[in-house]
């Protein structure tokens, strides 16, 4: 059995030209994806039809092309790609009723293709009833952006201070944004890696330099296009007036004289308690002694 002795490539039968229906959908690594061929007619019958699902991208040529074939109402994957091996499902209780969409599983970035459903009918002659095109694009998400601050020895505006942030295992590469939450100004980072990871996500790390004020929000963005997604970490830093410091400080010593007069009496009280228990117990032991030279 060879795939390019079928009906479908041989230009020897008559073949409908019918419109062709696009689609594109986005599906997240490792999810199952569903690519749609729907072909509105219904009470079909199976012995008399043949579903191509292929790989349809121009730069294919040459490779194997094969997804999933349906053949007289039975799965036929010998010429099937390894790649797609035990990875393709047709939802057999809507095939009846023209629903030829396909359940591709554990969806990576080599799925990432422009994929072709053509579906033929054999009555007199075979033609062409059908057919669709659906764009797989593959995306995962970030995770939460770590945002870390300068850790300042002074409270002196005008130095130059460091903010680092980080985020990874997302796809495709992300857009990273550095905010000035102050007026909402755009920063521009003084560093930008992406790292591209052997399962094929990404990693991003970036840096910014700015000259530091008294009240500094700063934000960064990580941003993934595809799943419309924006993942933000926020930094702030209050400026405490001379006035607080000092009220703070203050406040500390009261707190400190007050404990330590606490301790100081708990004390006197404690070695007053001791002091009368040795008391009491020399007068019980002296009792016992004049008790005991009666009874002689």
């Amino acid at each position: 059995f060879s795939l390019h002795n079928l009906p479908f490539f041989s230009l020897s039968f008559n073949l409908v030209v019918t419109a062709l229906e696009k689609k594109n959908i986005i599906s997240k690594l490792g999810d199952n994806a569903t690519l749609s061929c729907i072909y509105n007619k219904r009470d079909l019958q199976l012995k008399n039809l043949r579903v191509y699902w292929q790989i349809a991208d121009d730069t294919n040529q040459g490779r194997c092309s094969v997804v999933h074939a349906l053949i007289s109402g039975q799965d036929n994957n010998s010429n099937q790609c390894i790649h797609f091996k035990d990875r393709t499902q047709l939802f057999w209780d809507r095939l009846e009723n023209g629903d030829f969409s396909l359940l591709l599983l554990n969806v990576s970035q080599s799925d990432g293709h422009t994929y072709k459903c053509v579906v033929q009918e054999k009555n007199e002659y075979t033609k062409v009833i059908y057919q669709a095109e659906v764009v797989l694009s593959l995306a995962a998400s970030y995770s939460q952006p770590i945002l870390s601050g300068p850790i300042r020895n002074t409270d002196s505006p005008g130095e130059e201070v460091t903010f680092n942030c980080r985020s990874g295992n997302g796809y495709p590469k992300p857009n990273v944004y550095w905010i000035n939450k102050v007026n909402n100004s755009r920063l521009s980072p003084s560093k930008l890696e992406i790292i591209r990871h052997d399962d094929g996500t990404f990693s991003v790390f970036s840096t910014l330099k700015v000259k530091a004020t008294s009240n500094m929000q700063i934000e960064c963005s990580i941003e993934n296009e595809m799943l419309q997604e924006n993942l933000s970490a926020n930094y702030t830093q209050q400026k405490q007036s001379n006035g607080a410091s000092t009220e703070s400080h203050e406040n500390l010593e009261k707190k400190g004289r007050g404990a330590q007069a606490a301790g100081i009496v708990s004390i006197v009280i404690l070695l007053g308690l001791l002091t009368a228990l040795i008391c009491w117990l020399r007068r019980r032991r002296s009792s016992h002694l004049v008790s005991y030279t009666g009874n002689e």
